[in-house]
């Protein structure tokens, strides 16, 4: 008997799992964030994958937006706003959700265009465009015009110097006392900002993990 039971046990072990039938398997949920206020509060963003796609955790956009709606007395009506690395498009359009009268939204890569496309649609965000291009061909060209912005979002893949690339082109088509917010890898100090940050005055700063995280005015 004891023979048997261990031939029994060798040929469990040698028996192969079964196949899960293919259909039978369901990819994962696509990461999602959502807009924090507005009209189209508690709306999901899809998160499309692309290299460098680090969206703004929404407890930091809800911080950023509580300093953007104090310093705005709550008046977003008349704001132009560009979002240069547009990504998910929580920055522009958490801005377009809250009143914010024109929101640009700049994104080089392409699905994630399409997803901005598809959002504004779904959205009918009318005040909202999107333009699928380089951001700091993009940028420049702006400022070559006479677009000049109230409000810029600066939120590129770290580590590949976006910040200085972009920041000469972005005083340029700020309005006069306009803002900017930046995301960056490292905290910048107002008694130390870079040269690249020349004609910058930083209002506000904190970070959340390795989101730091700034509001800035253009002096």
């Amino acid at each position: 008997m004891p023979m048997a039971g261990n031939n029994k046990q060798k040929q469990q072990k040698q028996q192969k799992p079964a196949k899960v039938p293919q259909h039978a398997i369901r990819p994962p949920l696509a990461h999602q964030v959502r807009i924090i206020g507005g009209q189209w509060k508690r709306t999901p963003l899809p998160v499309p994958v692309a290299e460098g796609l680090r969206p703004t955790p929404d407890r930091v956009r809800e911080t950023v937006f509580n300093w953007l709606g104090h310093l705005l007395d709550g008046n977003w009506a008349q704001l132009r706003c560009l979002d240069l690395f547009a990504g998910t498009g929580a920055l522009g359009f958490e801005a377009a959700s809250r009143g914010a009268a024109q929101v640009l939204m700049v994104e080089c890569h392409t699905p994630a265009a399409r997803q901005l496309e598809a959002t504004k649609a779904r959205l009918r965000a009318e005040q909202v465009q999107i333009l699928r291009a380089d951001a700091l061909g993009a940028a420049e060209k702006l400022a070559l015009g006479a677009n000049r912005f109230d409000l810029v979002f600066l939120d590129p893949p770290y580590h590949q110097n976006w910040l200085q690339k972009v920041l000469p082109a972005c005083v340029r088509l700020t309005a006069p006392g306009g803002l900017l917010y930046l995301e960056a890898e490292q905290a910048l100090e107002a008694e130390a900002l870079p040269e690249w940050l020349a004609g910058w005055r930083l209002l506000r700063a904190d970070h959340a993990g390795s989101v730091f995280y700034h509001l800035l005015q253009k002096q």
